[in-house]
């Protein structure tokens, strides 16, 4: 559905945000899925099982490509990939919790696809949802972050200060993918191509340019981040969020006081590059990142130490004139954000809700401990890649002759969600961690969070459908497809995410769902 770009207008009719000072942010994932057929008796490929899974969401909304209850997006992509955007959150945990229920969701809409198709089929029939970013064939889809920033955070910023947080934080956050035999961190770091353009699936970058605040454009923009795997772990989900908000918070507030953030020295001499190489380098210190400024990160890392050594890469001494490793880099960022916490750790968690800056912290470094000491048994209970690396290690371990197709069933099999048993089996052993109950995620598969705009998009659908009348949405425009008795198209505009009231139009379209 189109976004609203009115500029001028937008700039005319708001006041300046109470949120454009401070560290409060709007979360959002985008999920794309993979889908394939298995056992069937007639032929039955992802494009019928994938129309078959709209099928109920059609009956109701008499689209593929859908608001729901909850405040989320819900549509079939390009490709038949269908695609779940979560509705708006203030806080990385509810922003994992409403992805979990998209997760849920497209199982059920998977399985209920699965049972009309075997009767099409035959009963043997299977389908499988990936929530991963590579098929078969080759072919990549994404998961995208989004992050509200305040518009004084120019594109030069994020290429050379964030960027090289988001390249590196693959060792966190990385899926893990079996590439003809070698194992990557990454799923999307062969695919990407440039660090920061305004294309989305030719010449792919890590960041995407195009200008679609979803808010007030003259307070913000929304970074919208291509650069990420989709994720099972929810504690992967979460953290990677988490640490994304904490170093963004960093950049926005040496912007507003003028002063470096202690970022500007990380800039990466060939980001793509860099981001494929350290995928393959599973030991996370082997390969040595080119800088734009090397003797510049040199100076600023011994800055930030708070010891000449902690033994975590190369200091001053042998290997310094070699870069840093991507381990290095991480320490980097955790140094400067570890500080930064110290002096806003109130702020931050006050704008934030439900989050402890401080905690977060020490749960970083706990993990990049873990990775410095080569021990993937301390870390696998909670990111993807190393769950996945230490199974497939171990299973070659038992038996040296395991085939590759086996291995790739299994790496395949991690992420379907539909009938995949490798995750729900580690989830049973305990070796791997869960976040969140069930009943949290259904509570969000029905409920969006109460204190954003998602709360009045998930009130407005719910009371239109119960009305049946015919209407349409997207992330800033509510409008019912009638007319009012005076004959005007009734509509309301929300462009500030954080309220959680609606206005004048608001409340007249509202009361026109019961007329």
């Amino acid at each position: 559905m189109p976004q609203l770009r009115e500029r001028g207008r937008a700039a005319a009719q708001s006041l300046r945000s109470p949120y454009v000072d401070g560290f409060a942010r709007i979360f959002g994932i985008e999920t794309e899925y993979g889908v394939s057929v298995t056992g069937a008796d007639t032929p039955c490929d992802s494009v019928e099982a994938a129309t078959a899974m709209f099928r109920p969401v059609i009956a109701q909304s008499r689209s593929s490509n859908t608001y729901l209850a909850n405040g989320a997006r819900l549509y079939l992509d390009v490709g038949s990939h269908p695609e779940y955007a979560t509705a708006e959150a203030r806080d990385p945990l509810t922003a994992m919790v409403q992805d979990a229920a998209g997760e849920a969701l497209m199982r059920r809409l998977a399985l209920q696809a699965q049972t009309y198709l075997r009767g099409i089929h035959g009963s043997r029939l299977l389908i499988h949802l990936y929530k991963d970013n590579v098929d078969s064939a080759g072919h990549t889809f994404g998961c995208h972050e989004n992050y509200l920033v305040r518009r004084q955070i120019s594109l030069a910023m994020i290429e050379r200060q964030l960027l090289p947080f988001l390249v590196t934080r693959q060792l966190i956050a990385g899926a893990g993918r079996v590439d003809h035999g070698d194992f990557l961190i990454s799923q999307r770091a062969a695919f990407l191509d440039d660090a920061v353009s305004s294309a989305t699936t030719r010449n792919r970058p890590m960041v995407n340019t195009r200008d679609e605040p979803h808010a007030d454009p003259d307070q913000f923009r929304r970074l919208h981040v291509i650069i990420g795997d989709s994720n099972r772990s929810q504690f992967v989900t979460r953290m990677k969020l988490s640490l994304t908000h904490l170093v963004l918070c960093v950049i926005e507030e040496a912007q507003r006081q003028g002063v470096p953030s202690g970022f500007e020295c990380c800039a990466l001499a060939d980001p793509s590059e860099a981001n494929r190489a350290i995928s393959a380098d599973t030991s996370c210190s082997a390969v040595r990142l080119a800088l734009s400024d090397g003797s510049g990160f040199a100076r600023d890392r011994r800055r930030y130490d708070e010891v000449a050594d902690d033994g975590n890469g190369a200091e001053d001494g042998e290997g310094a004139d070699l870069g840093p490793s991507a381990l290095d880099m991480q320490y980097h960022y955790h140094r400067v954000v570890s500080r930064f916490v110290q002096r806003h750790a109130d702020r931050i968690d006050a704008q934030t809700p439900g989050f402890d800056a401080a905690k977060t912290c020490r749960v970083w470094r706990d993990l990049l401990d873990g990775l410095a000491a080569g021990d993937l048994a301390d870390v696998s209970s909670r990111l993807d890649w190393a769950a996945k690396y230490r199974l497939l290690r171990g299973l070659r371990n038992r038996d040296s002759g395991v085939s590759p197709s086996t291995v790739e069933r299994l790496d395949l099999d991690y992420h379907d969600i539909a009938n995949g048993v490798v995750f729900d089996s580690l989830l049973r052993h305990g070796l791997m961690h869960r976040e969140v109950d069930h009943a949290a995620v259904v509570d969000a598969m029905n409920h969006p969070p109460s204190d954003t705009r998602a709360v009045l998009r998930g009130a407005f659908v719910s009371r239109a459908a119960a009305s049946d009348i015919a209407f349409s949405c997207d992330w800033t425009h509510l409008a019912l497809g009638a007319h009012d008795r005076v004959g005007r198209r009734v509509e309301a505009v929300m462009l500030d995410p954080f309220a959680t009231e609606g206005g004048a139009d608001y409340r007249r379209l509202m009361r026109s769902c019961q007329a």
